[in-house]
């Protein structure tokens, strides 16, 4: 590297020393200059230097400046990347990040990567794991294996309380309290797995375990917007991979620090299992009625179904652990901000919605036509049958309901926001749109009465009545907020659907099919056979008040499923346990040799008899 001579004596760094490794070229010095060639400003520049002290740590280290025609030249020092410029240990920069744009360099091969996007979304980090939580944890795990095996009932509740227990023990370490809107959510997410134990019909018991799962996470994020509802309910799948670690760490602390005791109490533990079951086997083999009782109490746990019992059991804890490190860190889902669309005009807003109220209001006079002339009018003047006419118009009113739910969420969304005029414009136009729907929703419901009435219940025919009844109450909460604010509109439409999910699974829905039914042939002599024999256990008390040979035809099927299942008490639901009480041992015999052909009546024609219009074509279980 050349040099020449500075403008003013300085003393010359050792030839072994190196430059500071904070020295940066003078600012305003040509990149250019070499021997023999100045830049302008670099005498300026060397004056002001000269009075600027060198830094304590490098004080050979100073910059040169030039004087005459000469340059100045200086070492030059090692250009550090921006993105290698962390202190040691890997850890970056600390402090507020920079604004505006910043050039992104390679990452970091010893760096940490960027935190997630529920990382940065968290209030805190999670505090250490507390030994009730992992206490809780591990019974959730054991019982998760020793209960889940056998089937669904009354064990899903008891393996969600410890887990509850954990998670309440972990919130409280972390110093969170219990609010009104989270015992809400927790304690409806327990009553909901009630609806196992006492269903024995699949969907309303798949329907309450999925509403109890998501409730449970929203009383573990305690969510209040839209968007932090919705995500909310679904939030504790995004802890499952970080509590696997934080469950890890808080054991490995734990056996490190106190080795010993928790050495006696795993010792203890194991002993007295092997003493349980060691003297159990000899009373059981003692006495018969106290081998009964341990077989009833106890899960019957074989060779075979242990890897499957083992999934069960780590699928427990893991779901006891991702519970309560969100209830130890919970995800600040409220924070993720959704903007409001652009506001428009008042007329270019309220013009579209004030034509649709228009037809909303000429399609219900229509129908208070109907209902004063009564349905013979329309059928003869449409050509159409009774039950053509419920069947034709449910499932559109159904589809102009959800529709207009979405109409109103777009127009909220673009509605005027100037003032006092503007709030007042908006609620009287989507005030007006919500009572109209509600009568929509009467009216499919009417259909649907005069539907059923026609062709008998069904599931798929209860379960979308159930969908636009609950929407009516979804219109009447929208009216509601209108009034008295929509602050709390987000968290009263899930508990709605919390609560509707719960209404139906109590009312089992099977048992209601059964009894329509078997009203209908009373009334009418028409019944589906076929259809009703497909039913659960839940529609044993209905149908077994059926004449011979009707009752055994539907009944065989559940008698023979019911003989063929030996599930325990945690497993068995009360309607099954209610049906083999009705029916006992109970053989249908020769009374069910002759099935086919034993659905009489219309099959749920249309009034007035004949057996044409047999075949749904809404309705996936219509056997036809």
């Amino acid at each position: 590297m050349s040099e020449t001579p500075p403008e003013s004596p300085r003393p010359e760094p050792a030839p072994d020393e190196p430059a500071s490794p904070g020295t940066t070229p003078d600012e305003g010095v040509s990149e250019q200059a070499g021997p023999g060639r100045a830049a302008p400003e670099t005498a300026a520049v060397g004056a002001r230097r000269e009075q600027i002290p060198a830094p304590a740590a490098a004080p050979q280290a100073a910059g040169r400046g030039e004087a005459g025609g000469g340059t100045a030249s200086m070492p030059e020092p090692p250009k550090i990347p921006a993105y290698a410029a962390q202190r040691p240990g890997g850890q970056g920069r600390q402090g507020p990040p920079r604004q505006g744009p910043q050039r992104q360099g390679p990452p970091s091969p010893w760096g940490k990567p960027p935190p997630s996007v529920t990382t940065r979304l968290r209030a805190k980090k999670a505090e250490p794991v507390h030994t009730g939580t992992l206490w809780a944890a591990l019974a959730t795990a054991l019982l998760g294996m020793a209960l889940l095996g056998d089937g669904i009932g009354l064990n899903l509740l008891i393996v969600a309380l410890p887990a509850s227990a954990g998670a309440y023990i972990a919130a409280r370490a972390a110093g969170r309290r219990i609010r009104p809107w989270t015992a809400v959510w927790a304690i409806g997410g327990l009553a909901l797995l009630v609806v196992p134990a006492l269903r024995d019909a699949g969907w309303p018991t798949f329907l309450a375990m999925v509403s109890a799962l998501a409730l449970g996470s929203l009383a573990l994020h305690g969510s209040r917007s839209w968007l932090g509802v919705f995500l909310g309910s679904l939030g504790v799948f995004t802890s499952v991979f970080e509590s696997l670690g934080w469950g890890v760490r808080g054991v490995r602390e734990r056996m490190s620090g106190s080795r010993g005791r928790y050495g006696v109490v795993f010792r203890s533990a194991a002993v007295a299992v092997v003493l349980v079951i060691v003297f159990g086997a000899l009373f059981a083999s003692a006495d018969a009625a106290f081998a009964d009782l341990l077989s009833d109490l106890t899960p019957d746990v074989s060779v075979g179904d242990g890897p499957w019992r083992i999934f069960l059991g780590l699928l427990a804890l893991v779901g006891a652990l991702a519970a309560a490190y969100t209830a130890a860190a919970p995800v600040g889902w409220d924070r993720v901000i959704v903007r409001p669309g652009k506001a428009r005009g008042r007329l270019e807003w309220a013009l579209p919605l004030v034509v649709l109220n228009l037809l909303f209001a000429a399609f219900l006079t229509i129908q208070l036509t109907v209902l004063l002339g009564g349905y013979d009018k329309v059928m003869a003047e449409t050509d159409l049958s009774y039950s053509e006419y419920a069947r034709q118009g449910f499932w559109q009113l159904l589809w102009a309901t959800v529709l207009t739910l979405g109409v109103i969420a777009l127009a909220l969304r673009w509605a005027p926001r100037g003032g006092t005029r503007d709030r007042t414009l908006v609620r009287c136009v989507l005030g007006t749109l919500c009572f109209l729907t509600l009568v929509v929703v009467a009216s499919a419901l009417r259909r649907m009465d005069l539907y059923v009435d026609a062709y008998g219940l069904t599931r798929l025919r209860i379960s979308v009545a159930a969908v636009e009844l609950w929407l009516g109450v979804i219109l009447v909460l929208i009216m509601a907020a209108g009034v008295f604010g929509p602050r709390l509109l987000p968290r009263a439409v899930a508990a709605s659907a919390a609560v509707g999910v719960l209404a139906f699974g109590l009312i089992s829905p099977d048992g209601l099919i059964a009894e329509q039914n078997v009203q209908r042939y009373r009334n009418a002599h028409s019944i589906d056979i076929e259809y009703l024999k497909g039913l659960s256990a839940d529609a044993v008390p209905a149908l077994d008040t059926l004449p011979e040979p009707l009752r055994s035809c539907a009944l065989q099927d559940i008698q023979r499923t019911l003989r063929g299942s030996d599930e325990p008490w945690y497993a068995t639901s009360w309607g099954e346990a209610r049906a083999r009480d009705i029916l006992g041992d109970w053989d249908p015999g020769y009374r069910a040799l002759n099935c086919r052909g034993l659905s009489t009546g219309d099959n749920g024609d249309e009034r007035g008899g004949g057996t044409d219009d047999v075949y749904d074509p809404y309705d996936p279980y219509d056997p036809y």
